[in-house]
């Protein structure tokens, strides 16, 4: 049983900038309004297998989760996963380059699958899926925001 969303913003930016703020990691909780901490717990440069624990601050409670990046194409496409319990939740962020103004469109793909999901889990996600999706929306578009205000601030 799986929930996505996907959503995309131009960022006037080209996708090297961009991507420079979206693997930065020790910049994230400056950059990033949602996250509140976080600690890279892999060495070397952002790649695969690149393991992070993050705190984010959402619909007024935190959340510590630990992501791992699971395909990386540079300046191109990164995936990250969090599972957590019979959760896997998965993040897809893709840099297309709009040419004609050395801007990007970003896009993300957030999914949400339960493993081997109970009735109470499909009796859940109908009730409360709804909201849940409006929500998780919600938290996409303000990091699109936040990726893109970042960026911008980088070419100044």
């Amino acid at each position: 049983m799986a929930h996505e969303v996907t959503l995309s913003r131009r960022v006037p930016a080209p996708p090297a900038v961009v991507w420079e703020v979206v693997t930065d990691l020790e910049q994230a909780p400056r950059r990033l309004s949602q996250v509140t901490d976080l600690q890279v717990m892999t060495d070397g440069p952002y790649a695969v297998g690149t393991r992070w624990r993050e705190t984010r601050r959402m619909m007024g409670a935190s959340d510590t989760q630990e992501l791992v990046v699971v395909e990386n194409d540079p300046l191109r496409r990164t995936v990250t996963e969090a599972v957590d319990a019979s959760t896997t939740y998965r993040t897809e962020l893709l840099l297309e380059s709009l040419d004609e103004s050395a801007g990007t469109l970003l896009t993300v793909t957030f999914s949400a699958t339960v493993d081997d999901p109970t009735r109470l889990h499909r009796l859940a996600l109908r009730v409360v899926g709804p909201l849940g999706l409006k929500l998780t929306e919600r938290s996409l578009r303000t990091e699109l925001d936040d990726i893109a205000a970042a960026a911008e601030q980088l070419q100044r």
